[in-house]
């Protein structure tokens, strides 16, 4: 079943349980069927990679995915992990809103 994400991809993350914990990244892709993304330079993971026609063989470290869950997103003002809120703006639209500053997340 998926779920409502509240982190989308170009919002910057840390790592808050596992091997990568304390570290953070840019979120490159959503995978909202796994509840899973994959955030840059965290969670890499070496590939043996057979050589083609468009790339070199060899073995190449990429990013694996993570769980949605032991990422937070990185509040703003602070820099520090924070919970993602919404709230509705005077004009009627929706924004995200970082818990722990009240600071508006840019999209």
């Amino acid at each position: 079943m998926t779920q409502k994400f509240r982190i989308k991809k170009g919002d910057t993350v840390s790592v808050i349980t596992g091997r990568d914990k304390g570290r953070s990244g840019v979120v490159l892709k959503v995978l909202r069927e796994d509840n899973r993304l994959i955030v840059q330079g965290v969670n890499l993971v070496k590939r043996h990679q057979k050589q083609s026609m468009g790339s070199e063989g060899g073995i190449i470290e990429k990013e694996a995915s993570l769980h949605i869950s032991n990422v937070a997103h990185i509040d703003p003002k602070s820099k520090k992990p924070t919970r993602v809120g919404m709230k509705f703006l005077k004009d009627g639209s929706k924004v995200r809103v970082a818990k722990r500053s009240g600071e508006t997340i840019e999209s």
